[in-house]
């Protein structure tokens, strides 16, 4: 059996290259490096070429040649995964998915679009806005994630709140098997009890069981209005306050409830081009959220839920975004964070979930931890609130050498993933486990859900030729 580090020989690439023809098949190493170097530059991967198949039957053929050949494959779409899974580590043939860029059709009487896996997140959204609706899936990589990629790996986003996260929003799959068989499950139906539910194997399984080549995404309304606040508050235990009051006034049409700490805002507003406070004075938590509504009632709605807030001693301030600019301008503000921290040295970051009710306690617990491993560091804390989902970010204390402190990822990760465990949360929310977490998987995992992956790996891919060493 061919292992993650053997070579292909010159005859088999040529028969991998004749699939998708020269054009399609990069070799040269210029060419090849914007594959091989994922978001956070930790992983550099190689591979003998990039294969950039057209149609699903380009990705059949390949699947097929590589299981006769036991040849590995790590499947791609656009490379802004953040946990490795998407990188080639040990020489694997790089199979990209951006050629199947096509959305199929556009169905809005049954509110579905069948998109191929290489659509831009971006393109989804234009064509569900051209049918008046909308493809609720939002992203801060919408401009170059894929569905593909966003379905791999169960992406998440800023309304997952109210419409769920990747799965939740997935009618049917095309998929290509490990030995080059296509499942054809491009259903349009919300009832079909013919026996197991096989899409939810493929979506979050980071293409170790199988390629997603397209999938029928549900569509939404078009919201009739949308209004969006930024808010000031003293802590998270008064935002989670602020949460249930929002819920409780606004019901599903709060679509979005992000949690920012006051040193994520200074670091985008110092980093980020053109950005401007929203709030006149600094606050040491803010939230930022949205209210979308098929009635024309979201202004109402989200003020009469902060006229509440501030009666009730929740709020300190807040402003209503008055005009598309300023609405966008929030959301820039909250999608520079990540991007400004680079700006800050080394940055040990973590994609974890817990019980919404815990994520005081656990940004209380993980703060003074890693403050006392090491002194003068700088928790980042932000994310998705309302479905208890923090990226919570640890900048190098000021002065520190970068590489000294990456060197102590795993160290830290350890720290902060005992809390996660202790309140009964998960290590990965939105980002997969890939490459990064594999090792960690064991200890977090329940061990018969485990041999159950275990299982399933096996059985849909044998010979283990589809995206080695990631995940399981």
């Amino acid at each position: 059996m061919m292992t993650t580090g053997s070579a292909v020989s010159a005859d088999l690439l040529a028969r991998f290259r004749a699939i998708v023809g020269d054009k399609h098949a990069i070799t040269d190493g210029d060419e090849k490096a914007p594959y091989l170097i994922e978001e956070r530059g930790l992983y550099h991967g190689k591979t003998p070429v990039v294969l950039r198949p057209g149609s699903t039957e380009e990705v059949a053929a390949i699947c097929k040649l590589a299981s006769e050949t036991r040849t590995p494959l790590v499947p791609q779409g656009g490379n802004t995964g953040l946990v490795g899974g998407q990188i080639p580590h040990h020489g694997e043939i790089l199979v990209s998915l951006r050629r199947l860029d096509k959305v199929r059709e556009v169905d809005p009487s049954s509110n579905t679009m069948i998109c191929e896996a290489g659509v831009v997140l971006a393109n989804a959204h234009e064509a569900a806005e051209k049918a008046e609706r909308i493809f609720p899936l939002w992203l801060g990589s919408e401009g170059s994630c894929t569905i593909g990629g966003n379905l791999s790996t169960n992406a998440g986003g800023v309304a997952a709140l109210s419409y769920g996260v990747a799965r939740d929003l997935v009618l049917g799959l095309e998929v290509v098997l490990a030995d080059g068989r296509i499942l054809n499950g491009l259903s349009k139906l919300k009832k079909d009890n013919t026996g197991y539910d096989l899409r939810h194997l493929f979506m979050g399984a980071e293409g170790t069981l199988g390629i997603i080549t397209a999938a029928v995404l549900k569509l939404m309304p078009k919201p009739r209005s949308v209004e969006t606040a930024f808010v000031g508050l003293a802590s998270p235990e008064i935002a989670l306050e602020l949460l249930k009051l929002s819920q409780s006034s606004a019901g599903s049409t709060l679509t979005s409830f992000e949690l920012i700490a006051d040193i994520a805002v200074q670091f985008a507003l110092q980093h980020g081009p053109g950005l401007r406070a929203p709030l006149s004075d600094a606050h040491p938590w803010y939230v930022l959220m949205e209210i979308s509504s098929p009635r024309e009632d979201a202004r109402s709605l989200i003020e009469g839920t902060l006229e509440a807030a501030m009666e009730a001693g929740l709020v300190d301030d807040a402003v209503i975004a008055s005009s598309l600019d300023q609405r966008n301008a929030f959301w820039t503000l909250r999608e520079v964070v990540t991007p400004a921290q680079k700006c800050e040295g080394g940055s040990i970051k973590h994609d974890v979930s817990v019980p919404v009710a815990a994520v005081p306690r656990f940004i209380a617990e993980a703060d003074a931890a890693v403050v006392k491993l090491i002194p003068g560091a700088r928790p980042v804390a932000f994310g998705h609130l309302g479905d208890g989902n923090i990226h919570y970010n640890i900048s190098q204390p000021v002065g520190a050498d970068k590489a000294a402190y990456l060197a102590r990822w795993h160290e830290v990760n350890d720290v902060v993933h005992a809390i996660v465990h202790k309140h009964g949360g998960s290590i990965s929310a939105e980002h997969g486990i890939g490459f990064l977490k594999r090792g960690e998987l064991p200890r977090v995992k329940d061990p018969v859900a485990l041999d159950l992956m275990r299982a399933l790996k096996r059985t849909l891919d044998p010979l283990n030729i589809l995206n080695p060493g990631k995940v399981v």
